[in-house]
């Protein structure tokens, strides 16, 4: 599956953007799509939330109660709504699609929040 995330940008500290990440197939054949970050001077890509195939959302602790992950079936679009935005949330934010054993991955899209 191909994907093509969309939607970042730079904010001010408090606002708010949503990403979006359109699959080339069906979102509903994954076993879970997701969204991770790589923060400035890290390698490692790490979770901010998935959603199950059965529409379960799961979130890191640092963004729960600010961030929302959806999904339009139809479309075959992942969304990813932020608010309240920190300057810690700075990174490039790639969208995941998951399903047996594979993991494909979106080419990112930067989201730079300025205090």
């Amino acid at each position: 599956v191909q994907l093509q995330a969309s939607g970042g940008g730079s904010v001010q500290a408090g606002g708010s953007l949503r990403l979006s990440c359109a699959a080339s197939g069906s979102i509903v054949s994954a076993q879970s799509m997701g969204w991770y970050r790589r923060t400035p001077g890290n390698q490692q890509r790490d979770l901010v939330a998935d959603m199950s195939r059965g529409g379960s959302a799961n979130y890191a602790d640092s963004v729960k109660g600010r961030f929302t992950i959806s999904r339009d079936i139809p479309k075959n679009t992942l969304y990813l709504q932020m608010n309240s935005l920190k300057p810690e949330d700075t990174a490039v934010y790639y969208c995941n699609y998951y399903k047996l054993g594979r993991a494909d991955w979106g080419q990112g899209t930067l989201v730079t929040v300025s205090s």
